[in-house]
């Protein structure tokens, strides 16, 4: 967008501010300034929302603000006594008040396109809130990157750099894109570097109705940059792993049940396996069950069936456990002929060996599953949590630590905190296992096995009064379960750490 008032233009895309044509350099605080001062020209601004938005909030003195006011009235040549473009109002803050035209830059006409079937995004260009300098591409470099590492999440169609690259600059608006490339999610943000501090924040549109799904907000030094670049995009990565489906799945629930498509009908049924009871499990099957049937090629929907009878046998809830586990590794191999590729495929067929004991052979897909998809956080939990069990608490706690960074709202971080605990009982930190399996076990969506190990680790620490606590919850909500199931749904390789768990297991009464 260009702004022209008197002789002067504003171009917020090239962030510079030209007096007849001549570029007129600017501090990068002085411009976010005018630029903040000029969009927003039919209000005020007030002091706490310019520091707000042009230092993020950190602390600033009245004498700092009042400086940049000062710079960005010189650049205009106008003072303090005119106040002929820039308007102090005592106590209350700043207002532009020069009659402004505003004007887009001559854009090729785009025609929009329909949607994809499945999830779509479109990842735009950041917008720079800075002069150009050496860390500059940050802000192409970063949705560029993004764009790569999506494309290689097969159930997620993503629009190509050439495409989506042609939208640049803080005036557009990420619905009216998204909708112009045919994608149901659109993904915008903003660079700033301020000093010796660059910050990063994004948002996660809907293009259907323009709400916002989600936005975050990552800051960090700027000498610090690769660093900080490659932790940006893991976070985003695996939020987007999450906020999408789970976005899917509340649209979806708004429809009637027999109208929804095989898309809809999987992301719903997400929602329930994750809820680990045998209500929610069975109607996450008969959903998984309806994508299949509408889309008989849906690989994550044969690894959705795979989960759901893995996720019977872990739980006890069936007479055939047998029968539960072949029927997960019949699913799972059925999704891995539709697509290879997909890592929530080989993280359903590397949990079909579980059961088994079968640490190794588990252990080879979900590395397999984490290669393909370096950020797939549930993945590597459940990579930690074969290794720890296999006694390579080492790594398995190292890769929980990175899974929770990478998904701190995922659907199973109650298991991610139930892996840390293990590792600490693995290594006979009792204290440290009780905190980790407490905080675990008082989790939402919770289930009952994570109690158990709640209360072996209390137990191991000393705190009888808690491992009992534990063990009346595992018995009022489910009877039936005991030792046995517990070493069923995790398989120790180490005949030491079993007999203990075993033994106070059983003191417990389960």
């Amino acid at each position: 967008m260009i702004y022209r008032f008197g002789s002067f233009e504003l171009d917020t895309v090239r962030f510079e501010l030209r007096l007849d044509g001549a570029v007129r350099p600017l501090e990068p605080q002085v411009y976010a300034v005018l630029a903040l001062l000029i969009e927003n020209r039919e209000r005020l601004i007030s002091v706490d929302e310019l520091i707000d938005k042009v230092w993020n909030g950190r602390p600033i003195s009245d004498a700092a603000v009042s400086s940049r006011i000062r710079s960005a009235r010189q650049a205009l040549g106008d003072d303090g006594t005119r106040q002929q473009y820039i308007r102090t109002l005592p106590r209350r803050g700043f207002r532009f008040v020069a009659q402004v035209r505003a004007a887009r830059e001559a854009e090729p006409t785009l025609l929009p396109v329909e949607p994809a079937a499945r999830p779509s995004i479109a990842v735009l260009p950041f917008t720079l809130l800075a002069a150009p300098g050496p860390y500059a591409t940050i802000a192409d470099a970063v949705p560029h990157e993004l764009i790569s590492e999506l494309a290689r999440q097969r159930w997620l169609f993503v629009t190509a750099r050439g495409s989506s690259f042609r939208f640049r600059g803080p005036e557009v608006d990420l619905a009216e894109a998204g909708r112009l490339l045919g994608v149901r999610y659109c993904l915008g943000g903003f660079v700033e570097i301020a000093g010796d501090r660059l910050t990063v924040a994004v948002e996660l549109v809907d293009v259907r109705d323009g709400g916002v799904v989600w936005a975050d907000r990552f800051s960090g030094a700027v000498d610090e940059v690769h660093d900080f670049r490659a932790q940006i995009l893991a976070r985003i990565l695996a939020a987007l792993e999450i906020r999408i489906p789970q976005h899917e799945a509340d649209r979806a629930r708004l429809s009637v049940s027999d109208s929804l498509d095989a898309w809809a009908a999987y992301h719903v049924g997400l929602q329930h396996m994750f809820r680990f009871n045998s209500r929610d499990n069975r109607a996450a099957s008969e959903l998984f069950g309806q994508a299949l049937a509408q889309d008989p090629h849906f690989a994550r929907a044969c690894a959705g069936l795979s989960f759901v009878h893995f996720q019977t046998a872990f739980m006890g809830q069936a007479d055939d456990p047998d029968g539960e586990i072949a029927l997960a590794r019949r699913y799972a191999e059925r999704a891995l002929d539709l697509d290879p590729l997909d890592p929530f495929v080989n993280f359903a067929m590397g949990r079909s060996y579980w059961l088994e004991g079968d640490l190794d052979t588990g252990l080879g897909w979900l590395q397999r599953a984490t290669a393909i998809s370096p950020n797939y956080a549930q993945g590597i939990y459940a990579l930690a949590w074969t290794e720890t069990l296999a006694g390579d608490t080492a790594q398995g706690r190292a890769h929980v630590d990175l899974a929770m960074q990478l998904s701190p709202i995922d659907p199973l971080h109650y298991a991610m905190l139930a892996t840390r605990a293990l590792t600490h009982l693995m290594q006979r930190e009792y204290g440290d296992a009780a905190r980790w399996a407490n905080r675990a076990a008082h989790s939402p969506g919770a289930h009952v096995l994570i109690a158990m190990i709640a209360a072996a680790a209390n137990a191991l620490a000393g705190d009888e009064a808690q491992a009992r606590a534990w063990a009346r919850n595992v018995r009022k909500r489910d009877p039936r379960l005991g030792r046995e199931n517990f070493f069923r749904a995790f398989p120790m390789r180490s005949a030491p750490h079993r007999a203990a768990i075993a033994a106070e297991l059983a003191r417990l009464g389960l």
